[in-house]
């Protein structure tokens, strides 16, 4: 282990705590950040470690975007009551195994870690009006039944390994039980936040931990979002017509899938979304 890599703010007093990480790379429907930040703002997380970005990250971290320096955060919270470990970053730039180790030594050897999950969203073709389900990884088939319980289905995967995937092999080796959760996000929602996905990520968290979190807010945004896509497929009828064939279950064509993205993205963005 190496103690350089990564900073202890103050003791925590969890005792053999759930690590739950959330990716800000590539974070499909704004899900793994949403859901850690609502974790630790209602739990009353404390901020108890990060990791160092030197040798992680460009310029150890730094990045200009509109002239300003911006610094990637990849730190630790602690939701004592729950005993809940929260973890927040991006995804490294290099020497993902270090990085990946790096995490699981703050969380195993500073604060005993018995199990881990990942938040990330997946690209799915379904309407926004579909039910939603959450697929799942995991690298113990034990855990992976126990997830069953929860309505949660097994994700079949063919493509270059995500992070989550990444960090799930690491924790494998280590003897560290651990699942990746991939709730679907329909295509059009995937750069924007998708609140009904943020709401079933966060449901599951709390039947799994017994958290009691009141999730109304959600339902709120939730139903904001779904006023304005009536609303558009009231004004544009190619755009009704198009999540219309993705609620018979039915396939768009690329071009298809291209427009009604760009209509809905400058939906939200115009309406303030």
């Amino acid at each position: 282990m190496e103690k350089n890599l990564f900073e202890v703010y103050r003791t925590s007093q969890l005792q053999s705590p759930s690590l739950i990480v959330g990716w800000q790379t590539r974070d499909i429907g704004k899900i793994g950040s949403k859901v850690t930040n609502f974790l630790k703002e209602k739990l009353g997380g404390l901020e108890v470690g990060e990791v160092k970005p030197l040798g992680f990250f460009p310029l150890g971290g730094a990045v200009f975007k509109d002239d300003l320096i911006q610094i990637p955060e990849s730190k630790f919270w602690a939701c004592e009551k729950n005993n809940l470990l929260i973890f927040k970053s991006n995804g490294p730039k290099y020497e993902w195994y270090k990085f990946l180790n790096t995490v699981l030594d703050f969380a195993e050897y500073h604060c005993k870690a018995k199990e881990l999950y990942t938040v990330s969203g997946t690209v799915s073709s379904i309407a926004h009006t579909t039910p939603r389900r959450i697929l799942t990884v995991s690298n113990q088939s034990q855990f992976q039944e126990g997830l069953r319980s929860y309505g949660l289905e097994d994700m079949d995967w063919e493509g270059p390994p995500a992070i989550s995937s990444c960090l799930l092999w690491v924790a494998q080796r280590r003897g560290i039980p651990g699942a990746s959760l991939w709730p679907e996000v329909p295509f059009y929602l995937a750069t924007k936040e998708d609140p009904e996905a943020i709401k079933l990520s966060l449901s599951f968290l709390d039947r799994r931990f017994n958290l009691d979190l009141d999730l109304g807010e959600l339902d709120l945004e939730i139903r904001r979002q779904n006023e304005k896509i009536a609303q558009l497929r009231e004004e544009n009828s190619e755009v009704n017509e198009c999540i219309g064939i993705l609620e018979r279950g039915l396939s768009l064509g690329e071009d298809e899938q291209m427009k009604l993205a760009k209509e809905v993205s400058e939906l939200l963005e115009k309406r303030g979304d």
